[in-house]
Parts: structure tokens; sequence; C-alpha cells
């Protein structure tokens, strides 16, 4: 069949996710929570097919992955004990030989890791943030910072769901290893736990291995104001969505699983809403490109499709909202407001041509 966009054999692509064997047997580009995807790609000619991915399918899935022009991933850092080590050098292997990759696992590497907040901090989105690659520096530094800054949030170089971020106020001064700290894990479910700053930090050692790192950012206060998620595709804001968090919040008297411990809905919103001019403007326009300067990306090699995570800061004198970033998610980002499959449809059609 003929494609008018490139006058040659249809371009394929395969849209990947995490899934066991059954799953991959089954998988069509209507049974799964990608099928808007699948839609918007086919509605512009491309070819667009399922790659259920697992490291006990790799070899099946690299011989699919080297058939095709490119590949959308949607995998998470950690699933249930399973990390990204085999797709990613799998992902590399075959970028090499041909196919692009979105996200690209070295993209990954530089932008959709927590080490970010870090390497920009400087810019609109940063805030009081340190970064702790060692376990002596971590134990050297961080007492003092909890005693003079107040809650302290830590984060983990790569995870989701929040694994490996804790909220730590003192509850003891001095900030002495033996001093009493309050510490909150972000994942669901998690209660509030009072313990020795020691013991604490020799949990968080386990962070610290090689390759790996700490990131140490001030609490938030109005993180009960709730999250802004903006969605990008490529350098360009495709939507919003707005959710009262309840991570690092502490969970209400009926208890951590009870119905009002729950965060509430996302509330998606397109690229135009109003509230959230201000934002788009400052995504656009500095942000985003003061990012790929410092991490130097180039247009060509953002994700197609990511997400930049703000929590409200201090309001200004006048009363406006400022924003701190909090992280940037590309491994997987998904659910997308409703405009975001036709740019991601889109924006593979332009990577096929170039």
């Amino acid at each position: 069949m003929e494609d008018e966009m490139t006058g040659t054999e249809t371009p394929k692509v395969a849209v990947l996710w995490r899934g066991d064997r059954e799953a991959r047997r089954d998988a069509t580009p209507e049974n799964n929570r990608f099928y808007r995807i699948f839609e918007e790609l086919t509605a512009l000619g491309i070819h667009a097919e399922p790659a259920v991915y697992s490291d006990e399918m790799a070899n099946e899935v690299r011989k699919q992955l080297l058939k095709v022009n490119g590949v959308l991933v949607w995998v998470d850092p950690i699933h249930e004990g399973q990390t990204r080590v085999v797709l990613d050098a799998l992902l590399r292997e075959v970028a090499l030989r041909g196919p692009w990759i979105s996200a690209h696992p070295d993209v990954i590497l530089k932008m959709g890791v927590k080490e970010v907040l870090h390497r920009t901090k400087h810019l609109g989105w940063g805030t009081d943030t340190y970064l702790y690659r060692t376990t002596s520096v971590f134990r050297a530094e961080f007492p003092s910072r909890l005693e003079l800054a107040g809650p302290r949030v830590l984060k983990q170089n790569r995870g989701n769901g929040g694994q490996g971020v804790w909220k730590v106020e003192l509850i003891s001064p001095p900030a002495s290893e033996s001093a009493l700290v309050r510490v909150l894990h972000a994942r669901r479910g998690s209660v509030p736990q009072a313990m020795a700053l020691g013991d604490f930090m020799a949990r968080c050692e386990a962070y610290l291995t090689p390759g790996g790192c700490l990131i140490d950012q001030p609490f938030q206060p109005r993180l009960p104001d709730g999250m802004i998620r903006c969605y990008m595709g490529a350098d360009k804001v495709v939507g919003f969505g707005h959710q009262l968090i309840k991570a690092l919040i502490p969970p209400p008297p009926e208890g951590p699983d009870s119905d009002a411990a729950q965060p509430g809905l996302r509330i998606m919103s397109p690229a135009s809403a109003e509230p959230f001019q201000a934002l788009r403007a400052k995504m656009e326009l500095e942000w985003t490109p003061q990012m790929m300067d410092v991490l130097n990306i180039d247009v060509a090699s953002l994700p197609i499709i990511w997400d930049a995570d703000f929590l409200y800061g201090p309001r200004t004198a006048t009363g406006e909202n400022t924003y701190v970033l909090c992280e940037i998610n590309v491994s997987s980002v998904f659910a997308i407001p409703d405009q975001a499959p036709a740019t991601i449809a889109r924006l593979v059609k332009e990577r096929l041509r170039r």
C-alpha cells in the first residue's frame, strides 16, 4: 500500500507497554488503554501495532521492533519489583539499528529522573534543591539543612507512584542522628512514622547505590492546593491536569485507606484553559527551551509525550501564583488529555518524515 506521506510502503509504528505472554497474544489496537492513539495514527495513514513487553519475551519483541519505523514506549521505571534495565538495553540496540524510540532511554536519563530538579534549579521553576550522591555527604549535610530550613522532601533518582519519596520533619532539635524525626512516605496508604534521624538516613542509603542519588527539596506548604500536571507534546503544551493529591499529607482520622484519604479526580483541561495560560507561556517560551539547553536535548529528541508536575509556590506580592517543579515524567505518561492522542499522531508523522 502506498502512502502519500513518503511515497513508499505504509510506515509502521509499534506501541509498547508491559504485560505478560497472554496479554501479548491477545493484544489488538482496540482492546487496550491506548486505543485512541492507535485510532489517530491510523487516521494519518500510519500502521500501528501493539508490542506487549516483558523481560522474558525480550528477544521476540526485539525482532518485532526491528521491523517498524518507530516505537512509542509506555513502561514505568519500577513496577512490582521489575525495572527497565533489560528493556532500556533493548531499546538502545534497536535505535542504533534504525527505528526511532520515544522516549529514548538516554533522554529519560537526562530529563525523566529526579536529578533534573537539581540540574535545572536555577530556572524559574526551581527551588532550594540539593543533591547527595554518597552516604557520607548525605549524613554530613542533610541534618543541618533539616534543622535550618524546616520540613524537607527527599526523592530517589528513579521511581514512580511515590516510591522513594519522603517528607521529613524534625521533632526534637538539634538535628543529631539521635534526634527524632517524623517521616511520611509518598506511597498511597502510608502513615507518618517517628524514628531517629540516623535510622531514617540508614534506610535511605539504599537509594545511594552507584549511579543513584537523593534529591532534597523544601516541602511546599501549598501542597493541599493540588498539583498541576503540564502535558507536553515535544516542546508545546497539549493540556493540563489538576488534582488534589494526598501524597505527603497525613491521612485523616478515618485512616489511610478511607475514601477521605484518596486523591481527588484529575481534572483535565486543554492547552487553552484560561487558569493556566501564565504557566503555559513559561513552559513554551522559557523553561522548556532553557531545560533543553542545560540538558543538551534538541527538539527532535524530546519525548513525543511527557509531563512536568508543578506544585504551587508562594504567591507574589500582587497575589499571583508561582510554580515549583516537583518531577518530570517521561517513561509512562498516562492518562492524557483528550487532545493528546491527535498531537501524538501528528508528531509521529513529523518524525517519520525526517
